[in-house]
């Protein structure tokens, strides 16, 4: 027992007195070739942020020259000396003079993307030391409140951090730096055809009232059985995909510069008959006809020709069953680690379960579940569409458009989403008050109705946190269970005449 005690104790000693990996050398010829000559910045300002430095003093005159560079002002040893001149740190190292010994012993800019790769790479060693040692420690304490299979979910979701990010943990950044990626999507939004700030649903109008879907945010879809949730969804999901292009993005990194990678969660159909339905769309043959295999030869040969174009598509399904917040979590990050992942569908929100069976009542439940969705959305950097049942309430009323007090558990959905959209299709309704045939006024007017209803649906947006609310009409094909851009009374010659 003795020795054992002995045995921890000298790890521990071990552990405490080893340094941390780091190199003051490397840090100070970047810095010194930066305050040289401002243009080595934008060699290196994609690898390393000040975060990266071991140092804090040297995170510091990074920070500062690189806000000065960021605003085509001068960074030398004069003009940072005016920023830096009561640093504490500073003062410990020589003050000012610092700078200049900085700038006067930097030997060569053409080292300085090797330099930056190095300080970086030291610098996730430095935390993958840092998060082993919290893993094990949390690990060592066993404690009812954390299980095990929690804590693999939370390493692994930390490794993802560390992986796409190079730290562990964000915490707080500098307002420059979120008004710099602010301009850089409104200048990609800018430079884009149509003027989209986010990924494009395939749909004019649609994208037209959200700006396409936007990364981070979370986008609920709900909508009544039979409204035609899952088709706009699997319609959205393959449009997405079909228009996937990759190319370089404007921070120089690789990318989908068009469309994207779809991730899809189907927890209510499994990935045949989800298949189906986007094979159906593709091929216009009914989906009915599809399951029976009862298909004309030119029908078959579209299908298998729809099938062979989908093969590349980028559409990746899971439709394991009542899957729990964490775990859906866990298969997306690895999805975007190994595949890439720009936009994600999950159908529907009532069907996941939240990540811990301790959860006391419907309510909490739904709110764990939402508000897991919109951490994956921040966490990932991507738009999650997810679907959600209405409550019955709406069959009660004489309009039966949905609205916000419709979502079923609806304050967490509604606070937590960043847009809330429903489907409804009026002709789904008017059907079921088809007139008796003996009644031919009635029946007539019917018809009339059903006519100017037919192959129309709605998709109302009653929430939208950047952006206006309203309605978008879509047309609707349910033989093919597909939504598509509606044609206006005034394109309507336009689009007869071919152009």
């Amino acid at each position: 027992m003795n020795q054992a005690a002995t045995f921890n104790a000298t790890g521990a000693e071990v552990r405490d007195a080893q340094t941390m990996p780091h190199s003051i050398e490397a840090e100070q010829q970047l810095l010194g070739a930066i305050l040289t000559n401002n243009e080595v910045y934008d060699r290196v300002a994609s690898i390393i942020g000040a975060e990266h430095f071991y140092d804090p003093v040297h995170a510091r005159i990074y920070e500062v020259a690189a806000a000065r560079i960021a605003k085509n002002n001068l960074a030398s040893p004069v003009t940072l000396k005016a920023f830096l001149e009561d640093d504490e740190g500073l003062k410990e190292l020589g003050g000012p003079a610092y700078l200049a010994r900085l700038a006067g012993a930097a030997i060569s800019a053409f080292a300085v993307r090797d330099y930056a790769q190095m300080i970086h790479d030291l610098a996730v060693r430095r935390e993958l030391i840092g998060l082993g040692h919290e893993i094990a420690g949390k690990a060592a304490q066993v404690d009812v409140a954390s299980e095990p299979a929690d804590q693999i979910v939370e390493a692994e979701q930390r490794l993802y951090q560390l992986s796409e990010q190079g730290r562990a943990e964000s915490g707080f950044q500098s307002f420059l730096r979120a008004v710099t990626d602010a301009v850089n999507v409104a200048n990609a939004a800018y430079k884009r055809d149509g003027g989209l700030a986010g990924v494009s649903t395939g749909l004019e109008d649609m994208d037209r009232k959200l700006g396409g879907l936007h990364k981070s945010d979370l986008l609920i879809l709900a909508g009544r059985p039979s409204m035609g949730k899952t088709s706009l969804a699997t319609n959205m999901a393959f449009n997405i995909a079909k228009a996937y292009r990759r190319g370089p993005l404007p921070d120089g990194s690789e990318g989908a510069v068009e469309g994207g990678v779809v991730g899809f969660f189907s927890l209510e159909m499994s990935a045949e008959q989800l298949a189906a339905r986007v094979l159906s769309e593709a091929s216009e043959v009914p989906s009915e006809q599809i399951r029976r295999g009862d298909m004309t030869e030119g029908e078959f040969r579209r299908f298998v020709e729809a099938a062979k174009d989908l093969e590349a598509c980028p559409l990746h399904i899971d439709d394991t069953p009542a899957l729990p917040i964490s775990q859906l979590a866990a298969r997306a990050r690895r999805l975007k680690r190994t595949h890439g992942l720009d936009v994600l569908f999950v159908d529907y929100l009532q069907l996941v379960r939240p990540a811990s069976a301790r959860t006391e009542g419907r309510v909490n439940e739904v709110s764990e579940i939402t508000q897991g969705l919109k951490a994956i959305a921040k966490e990932l950097d991507i738009p999650v569409v997810a679907l959600s049942q209405l409550s019955r309430q709406v069959e009660a009323r004489e309009d039966k458009r949905p609205q916000l007090s419709d979502l079923r558990e609806s304050g967490s959905i509604e606070q937590d989403a960043d847009v809330v959209m429903f489907v409804f299709r009026e002709e789904y309704y008017k059907e079921r008050e088809k007139p008796g045939d003996h009644d031919l006024e009635a029946m007539g007017k019917w018809q009339e109705e059903m006519e100017k209803l037919h192959g129309k649906a709605e998709v109302i947006i009653g929430k939208q946190r950047h952006g206006p609310i309203g309605t978008v009409e879509l047309s609707f094909e349910g033989r093919f269970t597909r939504f598509g851009n509606l044609v206006k009374p005034w394109q309507q010659g336009a689009a007869d005449a071919g152009f």
